[in-house]
């Protein structure tokens, strides 16, 4: 199972609550991406569940809590493919997405050919399979997100945390990267939680959509419920224009002033 619930979180840095006793519930294969205006606390709730910031409060994930999972069972369990990874200077987009295995590596830590093979598959999934043997330093910004994603895909964990992951992507590369996450949690059975400021692709493609402003959770549901104008006029301080797609989701239009 690969629920994952949190409890009366909060996050503080330096004493200021930057996530508020927050509550979610996510279903084992669910996608939500939680979405609010900057400084909201997205990508701090990811942190959170990646053990990266301390917190108050219980996060469970398949019914374990993460406290008390090791950094092993817990990379075993949860990927996350962050804003901006370090991507070592030298090791080629291949090499870069066998770190993404080191988790599941025996004692001696040597990759097998079951290893190799997860990654030749993301590769080719991603595009990227001409350039495995390229120096990441040697990358476009695109392609070095795509290397970056390939290594989260790649770990292979029940619980993936993206945080907006289709920075620097243009928009061919950002509507198959989101096409991709989307078969292998199908495929897989993936419970995605996705930090996302762009709010027609969360409104595309999210089950859920969680609305964050300060910290705190104000709305939580279907995108048709949630990517609503007032809401966003009130917490974006935008003006737009909600169009339902005919089955395809949500689009959130800029209205110029």
């Amino acid at each position: 199972m690969s629920d994952v619930s949190l409890s009366a979180v909060t996050v503080a840095y330096e004493g200021r609550p930057v996530v508020r006793d927050l509550d979610l519930a996510v279903a084992s294969g669910e996608w939500l991406s939680l979405i609010g205006p900057n400084g909201a606390g997205k990508t701090t709730v990811l942190r959170a569940i990646t053990r990266l910031v301390p917190f108050d409060g219980d996060i469970h994930i398949g019914g374990r809590a993460v406290a008390r999972l090791s950094s092993r069972d817990l990379a075993r369990g949860v990927a996350m493919l962050v804003q901006e990874p370090q991507m070592p200077a030298g090791m080629t987009v291949s090499q870069y997405a066998l770190l993404g295995r080191s988790p599941h590596l025996g004692y001696l830590g040597k990759e097998s050919s079951r290893d190799r093979r997860i990654v030749r598959d993301v590769l080719r999934r991603l595009g990227l399979d001409e350039l495995a043997s390229r120096a990441l330093d040697r990358l476009s910004g695109g392609e070095r997100q795509r290397a970056a994603i390939a290594r989260a895909l790649a770990q292979q964990a029940p619980v993936l945390l993206i945080d907006e992951p289709t920075t620097s992507l243009d928009v061919g590369r950002q509507q198959s990267v989101l096409e991709l996450i989307d078969q292998l949690r199908r495929e897989q059975e993936l419970t995605v939680i996705a930090a996302m400021h762009e709010l027609t692709l969360a409104g595309q493609y999210a089950d859920r959509l969680a609305l964050l402003v300060g910290g705190r959770l104000v709305a939580i549901g279907p995108a048709s419920e949630v990517l609503t104008e007032p809401a966003i006029a009130e917490h974006y301080r935008a003006q737009v224009k909600v169009i339902e797609m005919n089955g395809s989701g949500t689009a959130v239009v800029p209205v110029r002033r």
